[in-house]
């Protein structure tokens, strides 16, 4: 009888499920900091797909659930406006209440149309990285096609914000060719494309090494939306908390927070970031609040 085969086969040698194992290394964040925390806003509005913005579909997840094909989906449209229109303005206002500086991953297509969604952050000293062109995986782009994505994002962010992006974020999965296209384009520090640790690492670069920080979908106000786990603005500040007290008593980690516009900007959710902002300030010099950007000069300044 012939020997039976095990169904599919081995992850490749590239992925690393070891990581830095029971010996992390020492970040000696400013301060003496235990934890950096980066808070990132994701600015996606206008660059959801929709056939009304000259794309081949609608929006596959909308607010509501119902995906209309066929015609445009004023329905979606308004959802993305409102962060906005009213989001932006009110996550910024908590910003300034607390003294927070935050990174902005904002779309290309959603800055082209309204320049305030990277203008107005910048302004304020928060940092505009770059979230792709559409709000879209970039898993099976052609590489050409991918490369054109990444310049015109870069000079688009770079007009109306100011200074052009030095992190990158990929909505869902990257392509194989993203971190490769983002190094040799030359001008990038970071990218975020990264899921599976609580601290940077180092990748080697064409132009020099290039910084991977991790990012979360937990401690995201991405499970606001129906059946992932919060209801309530209570509900994202006490998870957030949560996660942020047991980095706190580990030490020597870095955390994540994401928002959406559309989503921690509504009125009876902002009190959640509120919560939460005001949990981190009573942790006083224990926690360095710092832009994706800071986070990663200070690794590259410590194991580049």
């Amino acid at each position: 009888m012939p020997e039976a085969r095990l169904p599919g086969g081995m992850p490749p040698a590239s992925r690393d499920l070891v990581g830095y194992g029971p010996n992390p290394p020492d970040p000696q964040w400013p301060g003496g900091a235990r934890v950096a925390l980066s808070i990132v806003v994701n600015v996606e509005e206008g660059a959801e797909f929709g056939i009304g913005s000259g794309d081949g579909r609608n929006e596959a997840n909308p607010e509501t659930g119902i995906v209309t094909q066929g015609a445009p989906d004023p329905c979606t449209e308004g959802h993305f406006d409102y962060g906005a229109r009213v989001g932006l303005w009110r996550v910024l206002d908590q910003f300034d209440a607390f003294g927070v500086k935050a990174t902005f991953s904002a779309c290309g297509r959603a800055v082209a149309v309204t320049p305030q969604l990277a203008a107005a952050p910048a302004a304020r000293g928060h940092e505009v990285s770059a979230h792709g062109w559409r709000w879209e995986a970039h898993a099976g782009m052609e590489e050409a096609v991918e490369r054109l994505v990444i310049a015109r994002t870069v000079a688009t962010l770079a007009e109306h914000g100011g200074a052009r992006p030095v992190g990158w974020h990929t909505k869902g999965a990257p392509s194989g060719n993203t971190r490769r296209l983002l190094m040799e384009e030359g001008g990038f520090l970071y990218d975020s494309d990264c899921y599976d640790d609580d601290l940077p690492r180092i990748a080697a670069g064409p132009a020099g090494p290039h910084v991977i920080l991790p990012y979360a979908f937990d401690t995201n106000d991405m499970r606001f939306r129906t059946g992932q786990g919060f209801a309530f603005a209570e509900d994202f500040a006490r998870y957030c908390i949560a996660a942020f007290d047991r980095l706190m008593k580990e030490g020597g980690r870095m955390m994540s927070v994401g928002l959406h516009l559309r989503t921690i900007g509504r009125p009876g959710r902002i009190a959640g970031l509120e919560q939460l902002l005001a949990h981190v300030a009573a942790a006083g010099d224990g926690v360095w609040v710092a832009r994706r950007m800071d986070i990663a000069r200070h690794w590259l300044k410590r194991f580049g």
